[in-house]
């Protein structure tokens, strides 16, 4: 008797512990380290995965780093190789929170927040703070964030003969739907 009692409460309280998260494992980033005159460098990772706290307004994301896609092999390859060391260093990490957010009064309507964190590259930890724009989507929200990220922060190391080919500022978006 006390087994189904407990698989009783433990169903019925399944349910409101699920709507105090909101998550994805489908989220978008894009970065770009493009230098005009050059070959575009720019990758897209669809394997983004991202879990909103809405009690604390916490935030966090961890993404693949050997999942990001290219126009060209030889430039996934030498991204996982000779830049983030994916081998070393499989995933980049996100944590922080989202400033004065509040779920409940999301709308339809993007709304602009200051998210503050750490992010972390190939072990080298930064803080970072960012906006994003917010909006109430059924059964979740959208979160839209665009951010420059530096090489030099995560010591990434540019060969000097590809220097002048590649930005050490990276423009970064990210682009998910969280849901219940």
């Amino acid at each position: 008797m006390k087994k189904i009692s407990f698989l009783f409460l433990f169903f019925y309280f399944l349910p409101i512990h699920a709507q105090e998260c909101l998550s994805t494992s489908k989220g978008f980033v894009y970065f770009e380290a493009s230098v005009p005159l050059f070959e575009e460098v720019k990758a897209v990772n669809p394997s983004v995965k991202c879990l909103v706290k809405l009690k604390t307004s916490a935030i966090s994301c961890t993404i693949l780093i050997k999942q990001f896609q290219f126009k060209k092999d030889l430039m996934r390859a030498h991204f996982n190789d000779n830049y983030l060391e994916s081998h070393r260093h499989p995933k980049a990490t996100f944590i922080g929170t989202i400033d004065k957010f509040d779920y409940k009064s999301l709308t339809e309507e993007p709304t602009e927040y200051q998210i503050k964190g750490t992010i972390k590259i190939r072990g080298k930890s930064k803080p970072i703070i960012c906006k994003a724009s917010l909006k109430k989507v059924p059964k979740g929200m959208e979160i839209n964030s665009s951010f420059v990220l530096n090489t030099d922060d995560f010591n990434i190391e540019i060969p000097f003969i590809v220097a002048t080919k590649i930005s050490k500022q990276v423009q970064t978006t990210l682009k998910l739907v969280v849901l219940e």
